[in-house]
């Protein structure tokens, strides 16, 4: 049993992680700021948790501003976080670094395992296609205000390191001539789309198309659910899908 403490609970995914937690035989909600709920204490702030209130990890689904009171909490009840915020500056992720000093901390730009897969599969097969074209190309709702969405960026940053010299580029297709060390992202939005990230490998005689889509944003509380389990009891560091895409894989 993992008892969880949600920050912002009352938006979309902090409903989605309750739901999920309370329909997992081997999860308890111990407490979630700004909702209630059976058995749920409800609070304004993490500030305001009492701290005899029982937790094994923070995850937080609110806003990116609010990392330094997640982390703070965090580090004072010596617990795991769970950070599936998106859009942090510099400074945020710093504090994030730091605080990953003392307490074991889980952060991706996308919490779900699948696109963890991808960009696995990704990183092999712009290795075995040294000197192929790469293009991403994300494709989300019209709401969206960011972009490229921070997945494509971080699917980009994943296939930089394996390939020594490249730079990425977020303007794919408006810049004439495709420099050859290029790696391009277009950014696509239309209708009620969740989130759909394809990923283009293309030499002169053949094309290797990787593709995550995104059916309902349930798969991000999922994740920051397994995000949990597998962060609990883990010692000091910063932890990321990557690591659980590993944890995941049977060889």
């Amino acid at each position: 049993m993992i008892r969880i403490i949600v920050n912002g609970a009352n938006g979309r995914m902090g409903v989605e992680v309750e739901k999920i937690a309370a329909g997992d035989d081997g999860i308890m909600v111990a407490a979630l700021s700004d909702i209630s709920g059976d058995g749920v204490s409800c609070f304004r702030s993490l500030a305001d948790i009492p701290a005899s209130t029982a937790a094994d990890v923070i995850i937080d689904f609110s806003h990116h501003s609010a990392v330094h009171d997640v982390l703070s909490c965090a580090v004072s009840r010596n617990i795991p976080a769970v950070i599936a915020t998106t859009g942090h500056t510099a400074e945020e992720k710093e504090l994030i670094r730091e605080a990953s000093e003392k307490i074991p901390v889980f952060f991706s730009a996308n919490m779900s395992l699948g696109v963890a897969v991808l960009a696995k599969l990704a990183v092999t097969a712009a290795s075995a296609f040294p000197e192929a074209d790469i293009e991403i190309v994300e494709t989300h709702h019209n709401r969206k205000k960011d972009a490229p969405s921070g997945t494509a960026l971080m699917l980009a940053e994943a296939i930089s390191r394996a390939r020594p010299g490249s730079h990425i580029c977020a303007e794919s297709g408006t810049r004439g001539l495709r420099d050859r060390n290029e790696i391009g992202i277009s950014s696509v939005r239309r209708g009620g789309i969740t989130g759909i990230h394809e990923i283009l490998i293309s030499t002169d005689s053949q094309t290797l198309t990787l593709k995550h889509e995104a059916h309902s944003r349930t798969l991000f509380a999922e994740g920051a659910i397994s995000a949990a389990r597998f962060i609990a009891g883990k010692g000091p560091g910063l932890y990321g899908m990557s690591d659980l895409a590993v944890a995941a894989d049977p060889d």
